[in-house]
């Protein structure tokens, strides 16, 4: 029985472009950082470093612990001393990043509905950013971090997608087996493998991503109308 909805964010319940997003968010903080003396292109490439560090985590460390890490050695210097430029840039600068995504009403209809029917909801969003950039896109989408039990950060993540032991890391923090889930997502590659650890899945294909062009029709997929009769026939 279903007990539990993982919901991935950027392209499912926040519709983007994900390079039109990494553009402008790119932009701004390479922006942000280059009064402080830090070519744009080599920042750029930094943060890359950092993230790509954190795909690969393989749970030693926290997320945010690999990218200092990687974002320090990069640089050259200890990058944490730029902690506060860099989360000034989140609680403000970031937010004009919320013009490159756009919006669709109907997550929140579903999030509330779900709710209604005393679902537990989690926010499995690749924890590639902090919890303040997670949460300013979570109200971008119409909704309030509130709405989840818990959204994963890179504070408070050791793996991030594609690795099924993201979604280990997220069944144990919720105290549910994978049996109990349904793992809504737009990305073929990075969403849908919940279903090799046992979990129901869906993919949303409003924004789809399907980088290997992988055969989706194996898949339950759709829009939201689409979600919300599958989770009906599920329950």
């Amino acid at each position: 029985m279903i007990t539990t909805v993982l919901f991935d964010l950027d392209g499912t319940l926040l519709p983007m472009d994900q390079d039109v997003f990494i553009q402008a968010y790119m932009g701004g903080l390479t922006a942000k950082m280059a009064p402080y003396g830090f070519d744009p292109k080599t920042t750029a490439k930094a943060i890359w470093a950092g993230t790509g560090a954190m795909v690969k985590n393989d749970g030693k460390l926290r997320n945010d612990e690999v990218f200092w890490k990687v974002f320090s050695q990069f640089c050259g210097q200890d990058m944490t001393a730029y902690y506060g430029p860099i989360e000034d840039f989140y609680r403000n600068e970031f937010q004009q990043v919320r013009h490159s995504c756009g919006f669709d009403a109907r997550a929140a209809q579903v999030i509330r509905e779900l709710k209604e029917r005393d679902l537990t909801l989690a926010l499995a969003t690749n924890p590639l950013f902090p919890a303040l950039a997670t949460h300013s896109r979570v109200r971008w989408a119409g909704l309030q971090p509130e709405d989840f039990a818990y959204i994963t950060t890179y504070e408070n993540s050791c793996h991030s997608k594609p690795n099924p032991d993201y979604y280990r890391e997220v069944l144990d923090k919720l105290g549910v087996q994978p049996e109990q889930c349904l793992m809504v997502g737009n990305d073929v590659s990075e969403d849908m493998i919940a279903e090799t650890l046992g979990m129901q899945v869906f993919l949303l294909t409003d924004c789809l991503i399907r980088k290997e062009n992988q055969d989706i029709t194996r898949y339950p997929h759709g829009s939201f109308p689409e979600l919300m009769a599958y989770i009906r026939s599920i329950l």
